[in-house]
């Protein structure tokens, strides 16, 4: 990532290099987690502990000291959720109109199709640590890298897992320099954008089952995710509870 805008002139026209470096970024990342190790992402909703290996994966879920209940999340994109989530028509419908005509992240439980060849590449254990059910939690539009590195992820049909880049219960880490150093500890690389978009809500992403309509947990932009639901499908959510619990499921 650079630290600064670099301006010059070509062609008698002046040209400005971006200050940070997605592409570059996503795959050096990728190339780590492809190797076994761990990477900490920025993501719109706060940074993650992503990993694509089992044994990497399970480094992530002590160090958390995450309960036996606690899942993994996936993190995807329209192609990848189309692809492993079976939604009825209003279902995907809701997806859509959350993650693309309103542009904002979301993590949707649906079920999915476990004998997609995708998901059958995984051991056992990631399996079990990353559906509940034959239902599967993904991540959708966090941000610009978090569409790079998804894309990526299809690319070289190598799934991302993990979870939120804080010790098991204590709150979603919106900066690198506010993560427990048993955190940055463990990641073979950081990608490092500073402060994150969301970070006035203090949560990670809404998780909402697409299917029964469940809310998994109040975070991000739950208000305005529930004004979608009403306006557009008549379907009203239950008012986030004043205590609501923010950690992934």
């Amino acid at each position: 990532m650079l630290a600064w805008t670099v301006v010059f002139v070509a062609s008698g026209k002046e040209c400005v290099m971006a200050v940070l470096q997605i592409n570059a970024d996503a795959g050096r990342a990728m190339d780590v987690m492809q190797a076994g190790g761990i990477a900490i992402l920025p993501n719109d909703v706060g940074y993650s502990l992503i990993a694509a290996r089992a044994p990497a994966l399970r480094r992530i879920f002590d160090t958390k000291r995450r309960a036996p209940s606690k899942l993994n999340a996936m993190l995807g994109n329209p192609d990848l959720q189309r692809e492993l989530h079976v939604l009825g028509e209003r279902g995907q419908a809701i997806v859509q109109a959350i993650t693309q005509d309103y542009d904002l992240p979301l993590g949707v439980v649906a079920p999915c199709r476990t004998d997609h060849p995708l998901l059958r590449r995984l051991d056992a254990d990631t399996f079990e640590r990353s559906t509940k059910g034959d239902t599967l939690l993904m991540l959708l539009n966090a941000g610009a890298f978090h569409r790079a590195i998804t894309r990526l992820s299809l690319e070289r049909e190598t799934l991302l897992f993990g979870s939120s880049a804080n010790l098991s219960m204590h709150g979603t880490k919106f900066r690198v320099e506010d993560m427990e150093p048993e955190i940055t500890a463990i990641a073979d690389v950081i990608i490092d954008y500073g402060l994150m978009k969301y970070h006035l809500w203090q949560a990670s992403s809404t998780l909402l089952d697409c299917e029964t309509l469940e809310v998994v947990r109040y975070g991000s932009c739950f208000e305005n995710i529930a004004d979608i639901l009403w306006r557009h499908f008549k379907i009203a959510l239950p008012a986030r509870p004043p205590t609501a619990a923010t950690e992934q499921r």
